[in-house]
């Protein structure tokens, strides 16, 4: 009887060590299943692209999105990619961009990034300077931005030049020309906003501000004759005399203002504009270095013509 209780419990001792061994077979089971199933659903392709940029455009379905990035080696698996996107509720509110992938990332944060919209990418900037017309202006976006029309800006912006105001403007690579003339017209009304009581005060309308500082714009070297400038050509006006500019020509023949602005001013000419600086001159000239000189009568003004630039 002991030799079998015996036996049984050596039977026993025996048996125990083999449940971890099978413990362990099964964690590295599913630790290999894991791993595959994350390698070939979740983690980024093997050739992801560095520094990609993907364009999803306006109109796409989550299908064809997924596609795409299948197309574009960001994702593995179209159905994880799509999977996430509803999960996350984007199904129906992809943001259509271009999106910047500089680094691998696994398909949730991929599904993640175009819900919520980040792109990743950096801004576009674009200079305008002062007295740049809406042609200068559509030329100047129309090398920065792919999707810019230069077409549709010069339509939609026909009355509309002198208020796009001059400035650095930052954009992503996705906008277009009506992202353009809002922010430029919305800036415009920023700028001249605080000084619109200084415009009222000065007994001129708003157009008539503006149309002369698209004028001295063009016409001054600098601040240091924009306002003596303006002074000159809103005293021509006053006593009858075209203002004569070579910036429009047209007022050689006809007197007053042009009938729009020529340009598009900054604040300095516009604020020249309503405060122009009075004197004894009546014409004015910039020699080969852009010295002014100017005149009282057309005889100096004849005899600077000849000393400055003949």
């Amino acid at each position: 009887m002991e030799n079998s209780v015996n036996e049984f419990e050596s039977g026993l001792g025996y048996l125990e060590p083999r449940k971890p061994k099978k413990k362990v077979f099964y964690i590295f089971l599913f630790s290999c299943l894991g791993f595959i199933f994350y390698y070939f659903l979740f983690s980024p392709p093997s050739d992801f692209p560095s520094s990609a940029v993907v364009k999803i455009e306006k109109g796409e379905s989550l299908r064809s999105v997924s596609a795409l990035l299948k197309k574009e080696h960001i994702i593995r698996s179209r159905a994880a990619f799509e999977s996430f996107v509803i999960i996350f509720g984007g199904e129906l509110h992809i943001k259509f961009a271009d999106y910047l992938f500089d680094k691998k990332i696994p398909v949730w944060q991929v599904a993640w990034r175009i819900k919520e919209g980040e792109r990743n990418m950096a801004p576009i900037s674009v200079t305008i300077p002062e007295g740049f017309n809406r042609i200068e202006i559509a030329n100047a976006f129309l090398k920065e931005l792919s999707n810019f029309d230069k077409n549709n800006f010069l339509n939609e912006t026909k009355d509309k030049e002198g208020y796009l105001f001059p400035d650095t403007y930052f954009f992503l690579s996705d906008a277009n020309e009506k992202d353009v003339i809002k922010l430029m017209l919305d800036n415009f009304d920023r700028k001249i906003t605080p000084i619109l009581s200084e415009i009222k005060k000065s007994g001129k309308s708003e157009k008539d501000i503006i149309t002369m500082a698209s004028v001295i714009e063009k016409e001054a070297k600098g601040d240091a004759d924009r306002e003596i400038i303006s002074g000159i050509l809103w005293r021509r006006i006053a006593i009858g005399m075209p203002l004569q500019v070579d910036a429009a020509m047209e007022t050689y023949k006809t007197k007053g203002l042009p009938k729009s602005p020529i340009s598009n001013p900054g604040l300095e000419s516009i604020k020249a504009s309503i405060y122009p600086k009075k004197s004894s001159y009546l014409y004015y000239l910039h020699d080969k270095d852009g010295n002014i000189h100017y005149a009282k009568t057309f005889a100096e003004h004849r005899s600077n013509i000849l000393k400055y630039l003949k």
